[in-house]
């Protein structure tokens, strides 16, 4: 259904009389991605179907993750798929001299509309005009199709061959999407580098599982599940160079897509990366793609994994983990930059996640469907509230000399690129808006893992699992660089709601326009924002009232892996 939909967009490019091609594609592809999320659902099923001569394989948890990459891609999509265009003159509201709505229009909401209502909503239809420029290439619909197409397949994937060609169409959209504001100098060159350090990782994936194959002489991953299975090694002269073989090459394999994750230690692009593109991207950049190589890597465990400590690849895992905690946290600490430290805070999770996955047991395989589903919504609410936040500077203006809520380091033409880039931008922001306020700051308590938030049952159930195997030492690092890192979470918190009141400058007479003002504009990108920030913000405060029903789920899938 991906396919069909992403060559019928391509293909009606043509005979398209439609004068807004990028929206209409948009929508069609929101719906399309929709609509897979539903047949997945209706379609559950216990059954593991091997196809096309075993390249590729569905079962319940291949099912449920596809599930889960549709349906934030298709929330992310859903951002730039309802923004509007300008305005036309006629279509704004004329506004007497008394600061009253001329022309019998009447009043909205009960309220009069000042002075200013003409000029807001110009500003905001600037705003929204620009910031979406980019994204108003046809072709960016296609591009997300192509990824998310490139992702379920990844994870289903059960050939070398398959798994390479799936890994490198992922990757090849991304790069196209971290350089599709053409306009932007530091979005083309995060863009650049993005592309030629993932050509490193994609040569050492290739390296390998040339190197996997060589030695082996087989692509498919269940033969591998047949010769680790062996117990005697007598049998075969040669069996102990094969076992040594494959883990060297798995381990070259693990560093290729720890690479695509940017877990430490070779994570040092993802910040600049992170911090350079749109921030629409980079929420797609930084969830959809870990999502796939994440589950490629349990795939691998599962078909590869050989409990004798002489052959266990996963080691290298369990090291990569103690890395991450350790540089995501200390690393975090002095960031100024928000951007950036999300993507230290990023490092620092994937730290946990690997931990669960190196681990390798039933309780930890449970730990790390969760840990990664809820990090999943988490960040998808957090960059939600960060973009929401920088649209909102634009509806502000400061009392003294008229200037908009950014400052004034900021790069004047990467404004629309990251409207909000600095944690000094929000400062006091909770009273200009304080809903947005207290929602990001309980995502942020989450990060932290306070009780009763989503992210604490996640590290809980991760160190429960780790404890249990005996792995006391990084136990004791997650414990600690978890605390650690809870200073720069509380820095934003401190930002946002400990600053002077003064200091934000608003005046109160736009903050009541604002939130008066209902026009043909509240069908915007603020209003899909809104909603989805509310759902997964109580999604996060209200857990623990069915927190049976999730690790019940995820116990029954990780039962079924393990």
């Amino acid at each position: 259904m991906l396919l069909t939909s992403s060559l019928f967009i391509i293909l009606s490019n043509a005979v398209s009389v439609f004068t807004k091609t990028s929206l209409l594609y948009s929508r069609i592809t929101n719906i399309t991605l929709l609509t897979g999320c539903f047949l997945i659902y209706i379609g559950y099923n216990e059954l593991e179907l091997s196809l096309c001569g075993g390249l590729v394989h569905f079962n319940y948890t291949i099912q449920t993750f596809s599930f889960f990459i549709l349906l934030v891609s298709a929330l992310i999509l859903n951002l730039t798929s309802y923004f509007p265009y300008v305005i036309k003159k006629d279509e704004l509201i004329p506004v007497s001299p008394q600061g009253e709505p001329a022309g019998g229009v009447g009043e909205i909401n009960n309220s009069p509309i000042k002075k200013d209502a003409l000029k807001i909503i110009t500003n905001k239809e600037k705003y929204l005009n620009s910031i979406f420029k980019q994204f108003k290439i046809t072709e960016y619909s296609v591009i997300i199709l192509l990824v998310v197409i490139g992702a379920t397949f990844l994870i289903s994937s059960l050939d070398l061959v398959s798994i390479f060609l799936c890994i490198e169409l992922q990757s090849y959209g991304l790069y196209i999407l971290c350089t599709i504001n053409k306009d932007s100098e530091s979005s083309t060159a995060a863009g650049l580098t993005y592309f030629l350090l993932g050509s490193l990782a994609s040569c050492l994936i290739l390296l390998g599982q040339g190197f996997l194959y060589a030695n082996t002489g087989n692509t498919n991953l269940e033969n591998f599940q047949v010769i680790t299975s062996l117990s005697d090694t007598s049998l075969f002269s040669n069996i102990n160079y094969i076992f040594f073989c494959m883990q060297l090459s798995l381990v070259i394999l693990s560093v290729g897509f720890l690479f695509k994750i940017s877990a430490s230690p070779f994570h040092f692009w993802s910040p600049d990366v992170y911090d350079a593109i749109p921030t629409i991207v980079t929420t797609f950049v930084a969830i959809v793609a870990k999502i796939s190589i994440l589950i490629l890597l349990l795939e691998l465990i599962n078909y590869t994994y050989k409990d004798i400590i002489n052959y266990n690849w996963t080691n290298v895992l369990l090291l990569s983990s103690l890395l991450s905690l350790l540089v995501g946290t200390i690393l975090g600490l002095t960031q100024t930059r928000l951007k950036r430290l999300y993507a230290y805070s990023t490092i620092s999770h994937v730290g946990y996640i690997l931990l669960a996955l190196s681990i390798y047991s039933a309780e930890s395989l449970q730990a790390f469907f969760f840990y990664l589903i809820q990090y999943s919504l988490s960040n998808v609410n957090i960059f939600f509230i960060t973009l929401l936040i920088g649209y909102s500077f634009f509806l502000y203006k400061k009392e003294n000399n008229n200037n908009y809520l950014i400052d004034k380091s900021i790069n004047k033409l990467e404004i629309y690129n990251s409207p909000l880039q600095l944690i000094s931008q929000l400062k006091g922001y909770f009273y200009v808006n304080p809903m947005l306020a207290l929602s990001l700051s309980i995502a942020l308590f989450s990060f932290v893992g306070i009780p009763p938030l989503t992210g604490f049952f996640a590290k809980q159930m991760v160190l429960s699992a780790a404890l249990n195997k005996g792995y006391i030492f990084i136990t004791f690092v997650a414990i600690l660089t978890s605390v650690i890192s809870a200073v720069y979470y509380l820095m934003i918190i401190k930002e946002m709601f400990f600053a002077d009141k003064t200091s934000t400058e608003v005046s109160s007479s736009d903050t009541s326009l604002i939130t008066s003002l209902n026009t043909k504009l509240s069908i915007t990108m603020s209003d899909h924002l809104v909603d989805i920030i509310s759902i997964l913000t109580l999604l996060i405060l209200t857990f623990i009232l069915f927190i049976k029903l999730p690790i019940n789920f995820f116990y029954i899938v990780s039962y079924m892996v393990f």
